[in-house]
């Protein structure tokens, strides 16, 4: 059996509770918290930013990436597209689909959760039919058949659980129709649109396994089911189903926003959602430490109000050993309540083991954001 050594201790001058009535001459709170926001943790009351670094050297260091200037040709298939960050269970791809797939698809190596940021298309697999929309998530068991039909241009954002599985969080307090009701899942239907891919002619299977790709042929399309029952399936989630946690009075921590769970990282979608109004309490998200997960950003839609300079379809890693928060125009303007509602959509991957960069990320780095909570002189 093991125990965090915790116990509550209170050292100088301190507010009573974390997030909220800072000391008038310590604006800056930091939290030094273990096993993300989960486990035992410490707030400090800075007088100065605790990003007000001035250089920086070393591998180590806060990246972004603009992800709308890969500059790869669309792939046919999805496990063509290049791989951006990945570990040892998650891999990350972004995939542009123009044309129709003449080929089905399994992956043998884990979940698939793909998120539509851009486009519209009907995606067939062994459960039936399904018709995906911009911001949409999408589900795909282990070794599902799948392939797709872009009604208009896709780009899919790809999060692979690496032999592992898609689960759904535990939502203890707030009870289980919190956050989005299970009731919001739809799954993929048995349709006429599904029954006029019956085939007999010939079709392939591409299957990645251990990352390699192995090819099946079959004299008909092996889509061919007439029926299904069970409690293994494809589910779909738009993020405008999600009802996001909120407090007037305490700023909520990014695993409030919990989406999905997988072996060893978890997704988080942040959606538009009144900013706390109460006085003392913080408006921006609080600065802390990645001191035992690597944390990704992946911006879809709107205003992101805690970062200056990033759009739609970029990319922010923040990997473990630093601390990191809002840039100087987001804190101050969450100090002088600008804004009172957000207005952005994110999808936010936390992975505990330590993310690689891959070759087609790091070629559309914008390698000085590290110097971008630098405030202008």
């Amino acid at each position: 059996m093991r125990k965090w050594i915790s116990f509550p201790k209170q050292v100088g001058e301190a507010s009573k509770q974390a997030h909220a009535d800072f000391p008038e001459q310590a604006i800056y709170e930091r939290e030094a918290g273990r096993s993300g926001f989960f486990g035992p943790a410490a707030h400090f009351h800075h007088q100065h930013a605790p990003t007000g670094w001035q250089t920086w050297e070393g591998p180590l260091r806060p990246r972004a990436f603009n992800f709308n200037e890969l500059a790869e040709p669309a792939p046919e298939s999805p496990w063509s597209a290049a791989t951006l960050l990945h570990n040892a269970s998650c891999q990350m791809r972004i995939w542009h689909c123009q044309q129709a797939m003449p080929f089905l698809v399994r992956n043998a190596d884990g979940d698939d959760l793909l998120f539509v940021h851009e486009g519209r298309a009907d995606l067939f697999c062994d459960y039936g039919h399904i018709t995906l929309e911009k911001g949409d998530y999408f589900v795909i068991p282990r070794s599902t058949m799948w392939r797709i039909e872009p009604l208009e241009p896709v780009q899919l954002l790809m999060i692979e659980a690496t032999n592992g599985a898609y689960q759904l969080p535990e939502k203890g307090l707030v009870g289980n129709h919190a956050i989005f009701d299970p009731a919001c899942l739809d799954v993929p239907d048995i349709d006429a649109a599904f029954k006029a891919q019956y085939s007999e002619e010939a079709w392939q299977v591409q299957v990645k396994r251990h990352g390699q790709v192995s090819v099946i042929s079959y004299p008909y399309n092996p889509l061919d089911a007439i029926g299904w029952h069970g409690d293994l399936a494809p589910v779909r989630l738009n993020w405008r189903d999600i009802r996001p946690l909120m407090s007037h009075r305490y700023h909520l921590p990014p695993s409030a926003h919990t989406t999905f769970v997988a072996e060893r990282f978890v997704v988080c979608t942040f959606v538009p959602r009144p900013i706390e109004s109460d006085p003392g309490a913080l408006k921006v998200p609080f600065y802390h430490n990645n001191d035992d997960y690597d944390e990704v950003l992946f911006y879809h839609e709107g205003d992101f109000f805690s970062r200056d300079n990033i759009e739609r379809g970029m990319v922010t890693f923040h990997p473990a050993g630093f601390t990191h928060g809002p840039h100087p125009k987001a804190f101050k303007a969450g100090r002088e309540h600008k804004k009172t509602f957000t207005d952005e959509v994110a999808v936010m991957l936390d992975t505990r083991d330590a993310l690689q960069v891959g070759e087609a990320a790091t070629a559309v780095e914008n390698r000085d954001y590290v110097n971008s909570w630098q405030e202008a002189k």
